[in-house]
Protein backbone atom coordinates (compact mmCIF):
# COMPACT_ATOMS: atom_id res chain seq x y z
CA UNK A 1 0.00 0.00 0.00
CA UNK A 2 2.38 3.09 -1.06
CA UNK A 3 1.13 6.90 -0.46
CA UNK A 4 2.22 10.07 -1.41
CA UNK A 5 2.92 12.79 1.10
CA UNK A 6 2.19 15.61 -1.08
CA UNK A 7 -1.61 14.37 -1.96
CA UNK A 8 -4.35 16.59 -3.34
CA UNK A 9 -6.16 17.01 0.11
CA UNK A 10 -3.43 19.13 1.28
CA UNK A 11 -4.19 22.38 0.93
CA UNK A 12 -0.58 23.46 2.34
CA UNK A 13 2.91 21.73 1.49
CA UNK A 14 3.56 19.24 3.94
CA UNK A 15 5.90 20.08 7.09
CA UNK A 16 9.49 18.88 6.91
CA UNK A 17 11.58 19.00 10.05
CA UNK A 18 15.31 18.81 10.96
CA UNK A 19 15.24 17.95 14.10
CA UNK A 20 18.68 18.25 15.81
CA UNK A 21 20.27 21.21 14.15
CA UNK A 22 19.94 24.67 13.05
CA UNK A 23 21.52 24.93 9.36
CA UNK A 24 19.20 24.05 6.33
CA UNK A 25 20.66 25.88 3.30
CA UNK A 26 21.74 22.88 1.82
CA UNK A 27 18.15 21.71 2.12
CA UNK A 28 15.99 24.12 1.26
CA UNK A 29 17.26 24.99 -2.13
CA UNK A 30 16.46 21.16 -2.88
CA UNK A 31 12.77 21.20 -0.59
CA UNK A 32 11.69 24.24 -0.69
CA UNK A 33 8.68 23.97 -3.58
CA UNK A 34 7.51 20.86 -2.32
CA UNK A 35 7.80 21.41 1.59
CA UNK A 36 7.73 23.77 4.31
CA UNK A 37 11.72 23.41 5.99
CA UNK A 38 11.99 23.98 9.58
CA UNK A 39 14.39 22.92 12.40
CA UNK A 40 14.46 22.29 15.91
CA UNK A 41 17.51 22.40 17.21
CA UNK A 42 16.65 19.77 19.70
CA UNK A 43 18.67 17.14 21.78
CA UNK A 44 15.38 15.33 22.53
CA UNK A 45 11.78 15.47 21.72
CA UNK A 46 11.12 17.01 24.68
CA UNK A 47 12.79 19.86 23.08
CA UNK A 48 10.65 19.93 19.85
CA UNK A 49 7.39 22.36 19.46
CA UNK A 50 4.30 20.98 19.53
CA UNK A 51 3.24 21.93 16.02
CA UNK A 52 6.36 19.37 14.48
CA UNK A 53 4.90 16.86 16.61
CA UNK A 54 1.55 17.77 15.65
CA UNK A 55 2.00 18.62 11.59
CA UNK A 56 5.62 17.11 10.41
CA UNK A 57 5.40 14.23 7.64
CA UNK A 58 9.15 14.40 7.32
CA UNK A 59 11.84 14.03 9.70
CA UNK A 60 16.22 15.42 8.89
CA UNK A 61 18.21 14.31 12.08
CA UNK A 62 22.07 13.52 12.63
CA UNK A 63 23.16 11.22 14.94
CA UNK A 64 22.70 13.65 17.84
CA UNK A 65 19.08 13.26 19.10
CA UNK A 66 17.44 9.70 19.80
CA UNK A 67 14.29 8.27 18.72
CA UNK A 68 12.77 5.32 20.40
CA UNK A 69 9.14 3.98 20.38
CA UNK A 70 8.33 6.67 23.04
CA UNK A 71 9.41 9.48 21.01
CA UNK A 72 8.32 8.33 17.72
CA UNK A 73 4.51 7.73 19.21
CA UNK A 74 4.83 11.81 20.25
CA UNK A 75 4.63 12.69 16.22
CA UNK A 76 1.21 12.75 15.22
CA UNK A 77 1.74 13.16 11.04
CA UNK A 78 4.88 11.68 10.81
CA UNK A 79 5.82 8.92 7.85
CA UNK A 80 9.53 9.77 6.42
CA UNK A 81 13.10 9.97 8.59
CA UNK A 82 16.07 10.57 6.94
CA UNK A 83 19.49 10.43 8.84
CA UNK A 84 21.70 12.58 7.58
CA UNK A 85 24.14 9.62 7.94
CA UNK A 86 24.86 6.02 7.50
CA UNK A 87 23.92 4.19 10.93
CA UNK A 88 20.31 4.25 12.64
CA UNK A 89 21.43 2.56 15.61
CA UNK A 90 19.67 6.05 17.28
CA UNK A 91 16.45 5.39 15.93
CA UNK A 92 14.13 2.42 16.84
CA UNK A 93 13.46 1.07 13.12
CA UNK A 94 11.24 -1.66 14.16
CA UNK A 95 9.00 0.62 16.01
CA UNK A 96 8.38 2.72 13.21
CA UNK A 97 7.92 0.49 10.56
CA UNK A 98 4.87 -0.76 13.26
CA UNK A 99 3.82 3.28 13.22
CA UNK A 100 3.91 3.28 9.59
CA UNK A 101 7.22 5.47 9.10
CA UNK A 102 9.73 5.00 6.79
CA UNK A 103 13.43 5.31 7.90
CA UNK A 104 16.08 5.79 5.32
CA UNK A 105 19.71 6.84 5.43
CA UNK A 106 22.30 7.75 3.32
CA UNK A 107 24.60 4.35 3.22
CA UNK A 108 27.26 5.68 0.71
CA UNK A 109 28.81 9.24 1.88
CA UNK A 110 32.28 9.94 3.56
CA UNK A 111 33.86 6.43 2.49
CA UNK A 112 37.00 8.39 1.30
CA UNK A 113 36.85 10.29 4.48
CA UNK A 114 36.73 8.12 6.72
CA UNK A 115 38.73 5.64 5.20
CA UNK A 116 41.29 8.30 5.41
CA UNK A 117 40.92 9.11 8.93
CA UNK A 118 41.46 5.74 9.69
CA UNK A 119 44.66 5.31 7.91
CA UNK A 120 45.55 8.62 9.69
CA UNK A 121 44.69 7.20 13.34
CA UNK A 122 46.49 4.39 12.53
CA UNK A 123 49.71 5.88 11.60
CA UNK A 124 49.93 8.47 14.68
CA UNK A 125 49.76 5.11 17.08
CA UNK A 126 52.60 3.78 14.77
CA UNK A 127 54.65 6.84 14.10
CA UNK A 128 53.74 8.48 17.82
CA UNK A 129 52.97 11.67 15.80
CA UNK A 130 50.36 12.93 18.28
CA UNK A 131 52.49 12.31 21.24
CA UNK A 132 55.71 13.82 19.66
CA UNK A 133 53.85 16.80 18.55
CA UNK A 134 52.00 17.38 21.96
CA UNK A 135 55.76 16.85 23.70
CA UNK A 136 57.51 19.46 21.86
CA UNK A 137 54.11 21.97 22.56
CA UNK A 138 54.70 21.39 25.93
CA UNK A 139 58.10 22.02 25.89
CA UNK A 140 59.64 18.92 25.97
CA UNK A 141 63.25 18.99 24.86
CA UNK A 142 64.35 15.97 22.55
CA UNK A 143 68.07 16.66 22.04
CA UNK A 144 69.10 13.11 20.98
CA UNK A 145 67.78 9.21 21.18
CA UNK A 146 67.45 8.79 24.98
CA UNK A 147 65.33 11.57 25.17
CA UNK A 148 63.58 10.32 21.83
CA UNK A 149 63.05 6.94 23.41
CA UNK A 150 61.11 8.39 26.18
CA UNK A 151 58.64 10.32 24.44
CA UNK A 152 58.72 8.03 20.90
CA UNK A 153 58.28 4.42 22.76
CA UNK A 154 56.38 1.57 21.36
CA UNK A 155 57.44 2.49 17.40
CA UNK A 156 56.66 -0.69 16.21
CA UNK A 157 57.45 -0.56 12.58
CA UNK A 158 54.27 -0.91 9.71
CA UNK A 159 55.81 -2.96 7.72
CA UNK A 160 54.92 -6.80 8.35
CA UNK A 161 52.30 -6.11 11.09
CA UNK A 162 48.61 -7.67 10.94
CA UNK A 163 45.75 -5.16 10.96
CA UNK A 164 42.58 -6.70 11.90
CA UNK A 165 39.71 -5.20 10.34
CA UNK A 166 36.13 -6.25 11.84
CA UNK A 167 33.50 -5.80 9.08
CA UNK A 168 34.63 -5.52 5.34
CA UNK A 169 31.95 -3.18 3.56
CA UNK A 170 32.99 -0.18 1.57
CA UNK A 171 34.81 1.43 4.35
CA UNK A 172 36.38 -1.30 5.09
CA UNK A 173 37.87 -2.17 1.80
CA UNK A 174 38.95 0.95 0.97
CA UNK A 175 41.46 1.15 4.77
CA UNK A 176 42.52 -2.19 3.21
CA UNK A 177 43.67 -0.89 -0.04
CA UNK A 178 45.01 1.86 1.92
CA UNK A 179 46.88 -0.21 4.36
CA UNK A 180 48.63 -2.21 2.34
CA UNK A 181 50.44 0.42 0.73
CA UNK A 182 51.85 1.07 3.90
CA UNK A 183 52.72 -2.28 3.64
CA UNK A 184 50.56 -4.23 6.55
CA UNK A 185 49.48 -7.87 6.03
CA UNK A 186 45.23 -6.96 5.87
CA UNK A 187 43.02 -9.79 7.22
CA UNK A 188 39.58 -9.31 7.97
CA UNK A 189 36.49 -10.60 10.11
CA UNK A 190 33.01 -10.23 8.37
CA UNK A 191 30.38 -13.07 8.79
CA UNK A 192 27.84 -10.95 6.06
CA UNK A 193 30.10 -11.63 3.07
CA UNK A 194 30.26 -14.39 0.00
CA UNK A 195 33.58 -16.40 -0.21
CA UNK A 196 35.78 -15.02 -2.35
CA UNK A 197 36.07 -11.18 -1.88
CA UNK A 198 39.27 -11.86 -0.24
CA UNK A 199 41.24 -13.08 -3.30
CA UNK A 200 40.14 -9.98 -5.55
CA UNK A 201 41.41 -7.85 -3.20
CA UNK A 202 44.63 -9.89 -1.76
CA UNK A 203 43.73 -9.77 1.51
CA UNK A 204 42.97 -12.70 4.26
CA UNK A 205 39.98 -13.89 5.99
CA UNK A 206 39.05 -15.37 8.89
CA UNK A 207 35.75 -16.51 9.84
CA UNK A 208 35.98 -15.99 13.55
CA UNK A 209 36.42 -12.91 15.38
CA UNK A 210 38.81 -14.94 18.02
CA UNK A 211 40.76 -15.94 15.40
CA UNK A 212 41.05 -12.04 14.23
CA UNK A 213 41.97 -10.91 17.26
CA UNK A 214 44.67 -13.51 17.98
CA UNK A 215 47.02 -12.66 15.21
CA UNK A 216 45.98 -8.86 14.68
CA UNK A 217 48.88 -6.31 15.98
CA UNK A 218 46.09 -3.72 14.92
CA UNK A 219 42.12 -3.73 15.23
CA UNK A 220 39.92 -1.34 13.29
CA UNK A 221 36.05 -1.51 13.90
CA UNK A 222 34.09 -0.74 10.50
CA UNK A 223 30.90 -2.45 11.59
CA UNK A 224 27.70 -1.39 11.68
CA UNK A 225 26.07 -1.68 15.27
CA UNK A 226 23.47 -4.03 16.01
CA UNK A 227 21.67 -5.91 18.99
CA UNK A 228 24.14 -8.59 18.09
CA UNK A 229 27.47 -7.40 18.53
CA UNK A 230 26.56 -3.99 20.99
CA UNK A 231 29.88 -4.39 23.37
CA UNK A 232 31.98 -6.56 20.63
CA UNK A 233 35.38 -5.18 22.33
CA UNK A 234 35.01 -6.13 26.27
CA UNK A 235 36.48 -7.59 28.93
CA UNK A 236 36.53 -11.09 27.38
CA UNK A 237 37.68 -10.18 23.45
CA UNK A 238 40.27 -8.04 25.07
CA UNK A 239 42.20 -11.50 26.58
CA UNK A 240 41.56 -13.12 23.18
CA UNK A 241 43.65 -10.19 21.59
CA UNK A 242 47.53 -10.18 21.11
CA UNK A 243 49.40 -8.51 24.01
CA UNK A 244 50.22 -5.06 23.32
CA UNK A 245 48.01 -4.58 20.33
CA UNK A 246 47.16 -1.21 18.81
CA UNK A 247 42.84 -0.53 19.20
CA UNK A 248 40.95 2.04 16.63
CA UNK A 249 37.18 2.92 16.38
CA UNK A 250 35.64 5.07 13.35
CA UNK A 251 32.63 2.82 13.77
CA UNK A 252 29.99 2.95 16.62
CA UNK A 253 31.06 4.12 19.86
CA UNK A 254 28.75 0.82 21.61
CA UNK A 255 30.67 -1.48 19.84
CA UNK A 256 33.17 -0.62 22.62
CA UNK A 257 33.16 -1.67 26.39
CA UNK A 258 34.91 1.64 27.48
CA UNK A 259 34.82 0.65 31.25
CA UNK A 260 36.99 -2.79 29.87
CA UNK A 261 39.08 -0.83 27.42
CA UNK A 262 40.10 1.90 29.99
CA UNK A 263 41.40 -0.75 32.65
CA UNK A 264 42.76 -2.63 29.14
CA UNK A 265 44.61 0.67 28.84
CA UNK A 266 46.15 1.10 32.05
CA UNK A 267 47.53 -2.31 32.41
CA UNK A 268 48.98 -2.00 28.56
CA UNK A 269 46.96 -4.82 27.36
CA UNK A 270 46.28 -2.52 24.70
CA UNK A 271 49.13 -0.42 23.85
CA UNK A 272 47.29 2.59 22.76
CA UNK A 273 44.31 3.34 20.98
CA UNK A 274 42.46 5.55 18.99
CA UNK A 275 39.00 6.38 18.94
CA UNK A 276 36.35 8.98 16.64
CA UNK A 277 32.94 7.73 18.20
CA UNK A 278 31.98 7.48 22.11
CA UNK A 279 29.13 5.28 23.67
CA UNK A 280 28.22 8.56 24.92
CA UNK A 281 27.56 11.42 22.84
CA UNK A 282 28.76 14.19 22.37
CA UNK A 283 32.04 13.57 24.05
CA UNK A 284 33.13 14.86 27.39
CA UNK A 285 36.41 13.55 28.48
CA UNK A 286 35.92 14.53 32.33
CA UNK A 287 32.86 12.24 32.40
CA UNK A 288 34.73 9.34 30.29
CA UNK A 289 35.88 6.17 32.05
CA UNK A 290 38.60 7.04 29.66
CA UNK A 291 40.05 10.56 30.93
CA UNK A 292 43.00 8.86 32.83
CA UNK A 293 44.57 7.08 30.27
CA UNK A 294 47.21 8.70 28.60
CA UNK A 295 48.03 6.35 25.82
CA UNK A 296 44.19 7.37 23.62
CA UNK A 297 43.47 9.67 20.64
CA UNK A 298 40.08 11.43 20.87
CA UNK A 299 38.68 12.54 17.98
CA UNK A 300 35.06 14.46 17.90
CA UNK A 301 32.92 12.40 15.42
CA UNK A 302 34.35 13.51 12.59
CA UNK A 303 35.87 11.21 10.72
CA UNK A 304 33.04 11.35 8.27
CA UNK A 305 33.68 15.47 7.46
CA UNK A 306 35.33 17.13 4.31
CA UNK A 307 33.59 20.10 3.10
CA UNK A 308 32.94 18.21 0.11
CA UNK A 309 31.45 15.28 1.97
CA UNK A 310 29.32 17.16 4.36
CA UNK A 311 27.56 19.00 1.46
CA UNK A 312 26.88 15.86 -0.34
CA UNK A 313 25.86 13.59 2.36
CA UNK A 314 23.02 16.77 3.33
CA UNK A 315 22.43 17.01 -0.59
CA UNK A 316 21.65 13.14 -0.95
CA UNK A 317 19.56 13.26 2.50
CA UNK A 318 17.09 15.98 1.65
CA UNK A 319 16.68 14.44 -2.41
CA UNK A 320 15.86 11.08 -0.59
CA UNK A 321 13.53 13.47 1.35
CA UNK A 322 12.08 14.61 -2.06
CA UNK A 323 11.60 11.66 -2.93
CA UNK A 324 9.47 10.74 -0.49
CA UNK A 325 6.92 13.53 -0.69
CA UNK A 326 6.79 13.75 -4.58
CA UNK A 327 6.56 9.79 -4.68
CA UNK A 328 4.72 6.97 -3.07
CA UNK A 329 6.37 5.27 -0.12
CA UNK A 330 8.03 3.38 0.11
CA UNK A 331 8.54 2.53 -3.49
CA UNK A 332 9.95 5.67 -4.22
CA UNK A 333 13.00 5.28 -1.86
CA UNK A 334 16.33 4.80 -2.45
CA UNK A 335 17.53 4.11 0.99
CA UNK A 336 14.70 2.88 3.24
CA UNK A 337 16.00 0.37 6.10
CA UNK A 338 12.95 -0.55 6.95
CA UNK A 339 11.56 -1.07 3.61
CA UNK A 340 10.47 -5.01 4.27
CA UNK A 341 8.99 -4.18 7.93
CA UNK A 342 7.39 -1.06 6.34
CA UNK A 343 4.88 -3.41 3.67
CA UNK A 344 4.41 -6.37 6.28
CA UNK A 345 2.90 -3.81 8.30
CA UNK A 346 1.33 -2.52 5.29
CA UNK A 347 -0.05 -5.92 4.53
CA UNK A 348 -1.47 -6.44 7.25
CA UNK A 349 -3.33 -3.50 8.00
CA UNK A 350 -4.77 -4.43 4.44
CA UNK A 351 -5.90 -7.87 5.62
CA UNK A 352 -7.39 -6.94 8.77
CA UNK A 353 -9.55 -4.05 6.84
CA UNK A 354 -10.62 -6.60 4.13
CA UNK A 355 -11.36 -8.97 7.18
CA UNK A 356 -13.30 -6.04 8.64
CA UNK A 357 -15.30 -5.47 5.67
CA UNK A 358 -16.38 -9.48 5.26
CA UNK A 359 -17.28 -9.62 9.00
CA UNK A 360 -18.83 -5.89 8.52
CA UNK A 361 -20.63 -7.59 5.04
CA UNK A 362 -21.68 -10.87 7.26
CA UNK A 363 -23.21 -8.93 10.02
CA UNK A 364 -25.60 -7.20 7.08
CA UNK A 365 -26.86 -10.56 5.66
CA UNK A 366 -27.58 -12.15 8.59
CA UNK A 367 -29.82 -9.30 9.64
Amino acid sequence: MSKSLNSNSMTHRPLVALLDGRDCSVEMPILKDVATVAFCDANSTSEIHEKVLNEAVGALMWHTIQLNRDDLAKFKSLRIIVRIGSGVDNIDVKSAAELGIAVCNVPGFGIEEVADTTLCLILNLYRRTYWLANALREGKKVPGPEQLREVATPCPRIRGDTLGLVGFGRIGTAVALRAQAFGFRVTFYDPYLPDGIEKSLGVERVYSMQDLLFQSDCISLHCSLNEHNRHLINEHTIRLMRPGAFLVNTARGALIDEQAVAKALKDERIRAAAFDVFESEPFSLANSPLKDCKNVIFTPHSAFYSDSSIRELREHAATEMRRAIVGKLPDALRSCVNADLLQQQQQQQQSSHQLAAVTASSGNHAR
